[in-house]
C-alpha cells in the first residue's frame, strides 16, 4: 500500500512538472512574437512562469549579447526533477541509488550534448576545409572560431607543444571526442545497473 501511495504521489508531481515545463516552453516561444506580448493569455502565462525564470536569471549570468541562456538551465533543472519523480513513481520507492541514477543520467545528458555539439562543429569545419568552401561567410566564421578554440584545447593535451598539420589535428580531436562520448555512455550503462539496485 505504501509503495502504491509513493508511486501515485510522485506520478502526480511528475505530471505537474511536465505540464509546467510545457507552459514555460510556450512562454519562451511567445516572447519571439512582439505583437502578442501584452495579450491576456500571455500575461497569465507570465504570472505563472516569470517568477521561476527570473529566479534563474538573477542567480546566473548567462547572457550572451541579446541571447539569455538562463531559461535553458531552468528547463534542465525541471527536467531533472521530473525524471526523478517519474523514476520514483515507476520504482515505487525512494532510495539513494534512484537519486544518484537520475543525477548520473542528467550529467550524461549535459556532457553528451556538449561533446556532440563540439563533434558537429569539428566535422563541419573539416568538411569546409577539405571542400575548400568560402570560410569568410558569417556561418563559417562562427564555425571556424568555435573549432579553433576546441582544437587548441584538445591538441594541446594530446600533442603538447609539438606542431601537427591541420588534418591530423582535427581528425585526432574528432576521434578523442567520439571516444570520450562512448566512454560516458558506457560508464552510465555500467553504473546504472549498480545504482538501480543500490540498497540504501
Amino acid at each position: 500500500m505504501e509503495r502504491t501511495a509513493i508511486s501515485l504521489v510522485f506520478g502526480i508531481f511528475a505530471s505537474i512538472l511536465g505540464f509546467y515545463s510545457l507552459i514555460i516552453i510556450i512562454r519562451i516561444i511567445l516572447t519571439w512574437f512582439a505583437h502578442v506580448r501584452y495579450s491576456k493569455p500571455v500575461q497569465i502565462l507570465s504570472m505563472l512562469t516569470d517568477p521561476y525564470l527570473n529566479w534563474w536569471k538573477s542567480k546566473l549570468n548567462l547572457r550572451a549579447g541579446v541571447l539569455d541562456l538562463s531559461p535553458v538551465v531552468a528547463m534542465a533543472a525541471l527536467s531533472v526533477l521530473q525524471t526523478l519523480c517519474s523514476t520514483i513513481a515507476f520504482q515505487g520507492r525512494i532510495s539513494l541509488g534512484v537519486i544518484l541514477l537520475v543525477l548520473l543520467s542528467a550529467f550524461r545528458s549535459v556532457v553528451s550534448f556538449i561533446l556532440g555539439f563540439c563533434l558537429v562543429v569539428l566535422v563541419l569545419r573539416f568538411i569546409a576545409y577539405r571542400a575548400s568552401l568560402n570560410i569568410y561567410l558569417p556561418f563559417w566564421q562562427v564555425i571556424d572560431s568555435i573549432s579553433r578554440f576546441i582544437l587548441f584545447r584538445i591538441n594541446r593535451i594530446i600533442f603538447g607543444k609539438r606542431i601537427v598539420n591541420y588534418t591530423t589535428g582535427i581528425l585526432t580531436a574528432i576521434l578523442v571526442l567520439a571516444v570520450i562520448m562512448a566512454a560516458v555512455y558506457l560508464a552510465e550503462w555500467f553504473l546504472s545497473g549498480f545504482l538501480i539496485n543500490f540498497p540504501i
